[in-house]
C-alpha cells in the first residue's frame, strides 16, 4: 500500500505511462533519461525491454557527447536513426557499442523547462522512416511524461538518481516466472522446441531433448545464465549472439561445440516475452581447434557486455579535449560503470604527483595527497608508477600490510591504483576507490588495466591541448579590444563567442575607433578559419585598419590600403572587412565593405532592415580592388548592428534568410540595455550553445535624443 506522497507511487505512475508509450508506438526497447540538475548530464532512470546490464555504457550519458540523447535534450529536437548505417555515419560512437540492425528515435522530454529524453528502439525490420502522426504521438507522449515529472517537482518528490535504472515490463507478453508459462509461450513461438530464455537471459523452460543435447538436468539449469551454468558456453561470441538477438528482435544464429567433440546448432527466435531456441545437431565437422582447451579453462573470460563497455569506453576517451573533459569522464561514466564512490585523477609534473580532478574524497584529504614525490613509498601510486603495474587492494588489511598509513588517510575500503604511462614514461595515476571492500576479478583487473593506458592518452593529449589552448587563448584576448573607448552621443555593446570546436580561438574581430570629438569610427571583420594563424592574421588586420582610421582616411581608403597590407604579406587568408565612419557633425554614417554582410539599421519606430552596401572584393586578393562607399544618414536613435557570419550561418538555410531573421529578431529587442539586447540576439540565433565558427557582434545606437 503506497500513500499519496510515497516515491513508489510516483514512480509507478510515470513507469505506467511510459511502459504504454513503448507499448503504443510497437518499441522493442524504450529508455527514460533524466537531466541531471547540473544540467550537465542525462542519467537512466527507466528501461523497458532489455535487461539493465545491456544499458551500462549508457546508463550516464554527457550532454556534450555525441549521443542521439544528448543532441535531441541539448537541440530540443526529435532525432531519427533509421538503419545502422545511418548511425555508424551520424552517431559513430553509438554505433561501436551498439552494432546492431535497429532504428531509434531519441526525443526530448521537456515541459516548462527540459527534463530528459525518452529513447525508443524497433527492430531493423520496421520502416526506415517517421510518419508525421508518428512524431505527433511520440511528442505527446514525451508532453505526457513531462507533467509527471514536473507534478512530482511541485509536491516536493523530484526524481532520485538511483543505483541504476528500473526495470519496467512493456505489458504486451505474458512473461511468467513459471516454467510452464515459459514452455507453453516457447510452443507459440516455435512447431517444436528445446529451451527458452527470459529478456534477461535465464533459462526459463528446457525440454528432455534439449537437456539431453545439453547433458545437464533441468533443475541444474533453470534460472541460470547459459554461459555460467554451461562453462563450454562461456564465450563472448555467444553472449554476443544472444544480445544480438534481444535488441534487434530478429532471429539468430550460431553453433558451439559441446565437449569433446559435438557440435551444435542454436536457432534464437526472440519476441518481446523472451528467446525460443531450437538446438540440434551441427552437420558440420569440428574445426581443428581443440575443444577441451575451451572447456577446461579455469579464467572466467571477459563478458560480452564489458567488452562492449570497454569498446564505448574507449571511443569517448578518444574524443575528449581537455583535462576537465577526461575528468568529467572518468567520474560519469568509468567510475559507475565499476561501481567506484572515488576518484583520484593526478599528473606527473615537476616530479611530483599534482591532483588535477577527484570525486568522492574530502578537500583535506586531497590536500594532503597533492604533490607526492612520483617515488612516493606513502600510497601505492609511487610502485605503480614506477613498475608500471597496476596495483589493487580488496581490503583496507590488504592496504595497511603493506602501506601502514595509507588506509587511515580517506576511510575508504577499497583501492584500484592504475599507473598512467605512455612509452615509459610516467604520465600520472588513476585511483579508483571503494567504500566497502571489493574483490576485483581477472577479467576486471584486464578491463581497468586496458583502461588506463587510454586514459594515459587521453589525459596526455588534454594537458598539451589545455597548453595551446592557453596560448592561443592569451593571444587571442590581448588581440581583440580590452574595452571600448567612450564616445559622446553613442551607446555601444560588443561581444565575441570562440568557436566550440578547436582550438576555441579565431579571425573574428571588431573595434571602435575615436576620431577627435566630432567622429568615430566602428569596424568588424572575419579572418577566415579560427586557429592560430587567423588570430595573428587579425592582429595585423585590426591594427592596419586603426592606423589608416586615425590619419582620418576615408572608409573606402581605409580599406584599400589595408587591402594592400595584406596583398603584400600574401598570408593565403582572406579576410572580409565591414568600415563604418560616423560623422557626428554632418550626421552621416558613410560605410565601405570587403565582402562582409551587411550592417542592420533600426529606425526609432522599430523598422529594421539591411543596409544596402555594394561590398568590394575580400581583402588580400587584389591589390587594386576598389571600395565602393555607401552614405545614410545620422537620425536620432538610430542603431547598426555589425556582425560576422558566425552569427547568422545556418547549414540548409538561405543566408538572406538568416539576415532577416535576425532583423527581425532586433527590430522587437527591447533596447534600454544594449549588452542584454546582445544576449536576446545571441540566443535567439542559437549562437550560445555548439558552434562551429566563431562570432562577433557591435551594436552602435545614437543617443542624441535622450
Amino acid at each position: 500500500m503506497t500513500s499519496a506522497g510515497d516515491p513508489a507511487a510516483d514512480n509507478g505512475e510515470l513507469d505506467a505511462v511510459f511502459a504504454e508509450t513503448v507499448r503504443r508506438t510497437g518499441a522493442s526497447i524504450g529508455a527514460l533519461y533524466l537531466l541531471a540538475p547540473d544540467a550537465q548530464l542525462l542519467w537512466l532512470d527507466v528501461l523497458c525491454g532489455a535487461p539493465a546490464e545491456f544499458a551500462e555504457p549508457w546508463a550516464r550519458v554527457s550532454m556534450a557527447a555525441p549521443a542521439p540523447v544528448a543532441v535531441a535534450v541539448r537541440e530540443d529536437r526529435m532525432v531519427w536513426v533509421g538503419s545502422q548505417e545511418e548511425m555508424a555515419r551520424s552517431y559513430p560512437r553509438t554505433a561501436m557499442a551498439l552494432p546492431y540492425p535497429l532504428a531509434l528515435v531519441a526525443a526530448p522530454v521537456t515541459g516548462a523547462r527540459r527534463r530528459g529524453a525518452l529513447l525508443l528502439m524497433w527492430p531493423a525490420t520496421r520502416p526506415p522512416y517517421m510518419t508525421g502522426r508518428e512524431r505527433g504521438h511520440i511528442a505527446s507522449r514525451c508532453r505526457r511524461l513531462a507533467r509527471l515529472l514536473e507534478e512530482a517537482v511541485e509536491h516536493g518528490r523530484p526524481p532520485a538518481h538511483g543505483e541504476g535504472p528500473r526495470v519496467v515490463p512493456a505489458g504486451t507478453g505474458g512473461r511468467s516466472e513459471s516454467p510452464a508459462m515459459a514452455a507453453a509461450d516457447f510452443v507459440e513461438r516455435l512447431p517444436g522446441g528445446c529451451c527458452a530464455l527470459d529478456l534477461d537471459g535465464h533459462f526459463t523452460y528446457l525440454s528432455s531433448g534439449a537437456c539431453d543435447l545439453l547433458e545437464s538436468e533441468a533443475g541444474q539449469l533453470l534460472g541460470t545464465l547459459p554461459w555460467q551454468s554451461l562453462r563450454w558456453l562461456d564465450d563472448p561470441t555467444y553472449e554476443d549472439r544472444y544480445r544480438a538477438a534481444v535488441i534487434s528482435r530478429e532471429p539468430v544464429a550460431f553453433t558451439a561445440c559441446r565437449p569433446p567433440d559435438q557440435w551444435l546448432d542454436f536457432h534464437l527466435y526472440p519476441d518481446a516475452s523472451g528467446i525460443s531456441i531450437r538446438i540440434v545437431p551441427s552437420g558440420a565437422q569440428a574445426p581443428p581447434s581443440p575443444a577441451s582447451v575451451r572447456s577446461t579453462r579455469t579464467v572466467t573470460p571477459s563478458r560480452a557486455g564489458r567488452l562492449y563497455q570497454l569498446t564505448h569506453l574507449a571511443a569517448a576517451l578518444t574524443e575528449v579535449v581537455g583535462v576537465q573533459d577526461v575528468i568529467d569522464l572518468v567520474a560519469d561514466q568509468i567510475m559507475p560503470a565499476f561501481g567506484a564512490q572515488g576518484l583520484v585523477l593526478s599528473a606527473a609534473d615537476a616530479g611530483r604527483l599534482r591532483i588535477t580532478g577527484y570525486r568522492g574524497y574530502a578537500a583535506r584529504t586531497i590536500e594532503r595527497l597533492d604533490g607526492l614525490p612520483l617515488d612516493t613509498d606513502f600510497t601505492p601510486a609511487g610502485h605503480a608508477l614506477s613498475s608500471g603495474i597496476p596495483s589493487f587492494f580488496a581490503d583496507p588489511e590488504e592496504m595497511r600490510r603493506i602501506y601502514p598509513e595509507a588506509p587511515l588517510i580517506s576511510g575508504k575500503q577499497a583501492w584500484a591504483f592504475l599507473p598512467l604511462i605512455i612509452s615509459s614514461r610516467p604520465v600520472g595515476c588513476c585511483v579508483l576507490s571503494y567504500d566497502h571492500p571489493h574483490a576485483f576479478p581477472a577479467e576486471e583487473r584486464a578491463v581497468l588495466t586496458s583502461l588506463a593506458g587510454l586514459i594515459a592518452q587521453a589525459l596526455d593529449r588534454a594537458r598539451l591541448y589545455d597548453t595551446k589552448h592557453e596560448l592561443a587563448h592569451g593571444l587571442q584576448q590581448a588581440l581583440l579590444p580590452r574595452t571600448l573607448p567612450h564616445v559622446t552621443g553613442l551607446r555601444v555593446a560588443a561581444r565575441y563567442l570562440p568557436a566550440t570546436r578547436g582550438m576555441d580561438i579565431g579571425g573574428d574581430f571588431y573595434d571602435l575607433i575615436r576620431l577627435g570629438d566630432t567622429a568615430a569610427a566602428a569596424v568588424i571583420g572575419d579572418v577566415q578559419g579560427h586557429n592560430v594563424a587567423a588570430a595573428a592574421l587579425m592582429g595585423q588586420v585590426r591594427t592596419g585598419v586603426y592606423a589608416h582610421a586615425s590619419l582620418g582616411t576615408p572608409p573606402d581608403q581605409v580599406l584599400a590600403r589595408t587591402n594592400r597590407l595584406l596583398t603584400d604579406l600574401a598570408p593565403d587568408l582572406f579576410t572580409s572587412c565591414l568600415y563604418a565612419h560616423l560623422d557626428f557633425a554632418r550626421r552621416r554614417v558613410t560605410l565601405a565593405s570587403a565582402g562582409h554582410p551587411p550592417p542592420l539599421l533600426r529606425l526609432p519606430d522599430g523598422d529594421t532592415r539591411p543596409v544596402d552596401v555594394p561590398p568590394g572584393p575580400l581583402l588580400g586578393i587584389d591589390p587594386d580592388a576598389v571600395f565602393p562607399l555607401t552614405e545614410i544618414p545620422l537620425t536620432p536613435g538610430l542603431m547598426l548592428a555589425f556582425y560576422t557570419d558566425g552569427l547568422i550561418e545556418t547549414p540548409g538555410v538561405d543566408l538572406d534568410d538568416s539576415i532577416a531573421h535576425l532583423a527581425h529578431h532586433l527590430a522587437h529587442a527591447d533596447d534600454r540595455d544594449l549588452d542584454l539586447l546582445i544576449d536576446d540576439l545571441l540566443r535567439k540565433a542559437r549562437a550560445t550553445g555548439q558552434r562551429t565558427d566563431d562570432v562577433a557582434l557591435l551594436v552602435l545606437q545614437d543617443e542624441s535624443d535622450r
